[in-house]
């Protein structure tokens, strides 16, 4: 058996781990991780809707959802840290995994750094996929047991049970969750294309800034 952290003779069968990271430029690589995840999100998607003759969508469901929703956090993070450094602030980012509670933060800060009116409105078109999509996701995790705490439980696409060993809202529920590949792919698409538009452009604001 060979080893896995090793070249293989095929350039194009070789994953280069640290060709798109930088040292010491931890904003660009939360942006190059948010990348990888969203595209293989949108990838097994894709994948998906080519052949789903043995219904494979009704497992590989889980960790798109898992690399969607990490991409996003991911994504969120950078532009809080922007955001921070670009309004002076003594903190990097937004902890946990509550990406609405990050996203709120993200919007607050956007609001103090961005004073011009037509800058904040292109935000908010920029961003309105991912608000909608929050929204709804948050319609399904807030109908479950963690209605009421602070800090929402994000872990119904890594794991079966919370933290309190009750079922998710898909398996608690005795009627049929669906997703609909096709809105899934083109959703995270146009996130995707907006999102790491919009990280990148803080990020190389940010850049500038004096150490």
């Amino acid at each position: 058996m060979g080893r896995i952290f090793e070249y293989n003779k095929d350039i194009d069968k070789t994953a280069y781990m640290n060709w798109r990271t930088k040292q010491d430029q931890p904003i660009h690589d939360m942006i190059m991780l948010a990348d990888g995840y969203i595209k293989a999100a949108i990838m097994l998607g894709e994948d998906c809707l080519e052949n789903n003759i043995d219904k494979i969508a009704d497992i590989i469901v889980f960790p798109m959802f898992f690399s969607a929703n990490h991409a996003i956090e991911l994504y969120l993070k950078s532009i809080n840290w922007s955001l921070n450094m670009l309004l002076d602030k003594n903190e990097t980012y937004c902890g946990g995994h509550d990406i609405r509670q990050i996203w709120n933060n993200v919007k607050k800060r956007m609001t103090e750094y961005e004073k011009n009116k037509n800058n904040r409105t292109q935000f908010k078109e920029m961003t309105r996929e991912l608000d909608d999509y929050i929204s709804e996701l948050y319609g399904k995790i807030d109908t479950e047991h963690n209605d009421n705490v602070r800090m929402k439980n994000m872990d119904f696409s890594r794991y079966p049970l919370n933290s309190n060993k009750e079922e998710h809202f898909y398996i608690e529920n005795q009627e049929n969750e669906v997703v609909d590949l096709e809105m899934f792919v083109e959703t995270f698409k146009k996130i995707y294309y907006n999102l790491s538009s919009v990280a990148g452009f803080y990020e190389e604001r940010a850049m500038l800034v004096p150490e």
